[in-house]
């Protein structure tokens, strides 16, 4: 899938049965990791209620192929002055064609031209295709002594609920 065959647009709420299906193709690169594999056979980490949340708020992408087909999506909410990114999937078929890319560069923008001075995120600190990935689009790694409560607190939750202590890390870019 070259990155010409798709475009991003809002998500609307006819979309909103097909995300967790993108997710659960993304996680199955998951299966690489020992440690993380579980994650390909788990359920979806957002619910239908929490992207329809940030639809209302106009903070849901697809990413559609040409067909007008979802093949990733970014659901963020705002939280504070920044744009929080909640989960960004993109089917397994069609990763590595720029759409995730795509994805966090749309939802930069869209933070800039609401006046909101960061993104930022939780991801993986050892999947290659995690943490690399969001550096090389100018996220940084947040050490909880930056004095970043919020988004230790998200780390923090996420291990509680069940990922692997010290697998994850939160990071930022300024827009």
């Amino acid at each position: 899938m070259g990155s010409a065959s798709f475009s991003v647009r809002l998500a609307r709420q006819e979309d909103v049965p097909k995300l967790p299906v993108i997710e659960r193709s993304a996680a199955q690169l998951f299966r690489q990791i020992p440690a993380l594999a579980f994650l390909a056979e788990d359920g979806a980490s957002l619910s239908e209620a929490q992207h329809t949340a940030c639809i209302v708020q106009g903070l849901c992408w697809v990413g559609v192929e040409s067909a007008g087909k979802p093949c990733g999506f970014l659901s963020a909410e705002q939280q504070g002055s920044d744009l929080h990114i909640l989960e960004v999937s993109v089917e397994i078929r069609a990763q590595g064609a720029g759409l995730g890319r795509a994805l966090i560069q749309h939802a930069c923008a869209e933070a800039k031209a609401r006046g909101m001075a960061r993104v930022t995120l939780t991801t993986f600190r050892s999947a290659p295709w995690n943490r690399p990935f969001y550096e090389r689009l100018g996220f940084c790694v947040v050490s909880s002594a930056k004095n970043e409560t919020r988004l230790t607190e998200n780390v923090r939750q996420e291990e509680i609920s069940g990922l692997p202590p010290g697998s994850r890390c939160a990071m930022v870019k300024m827009v």
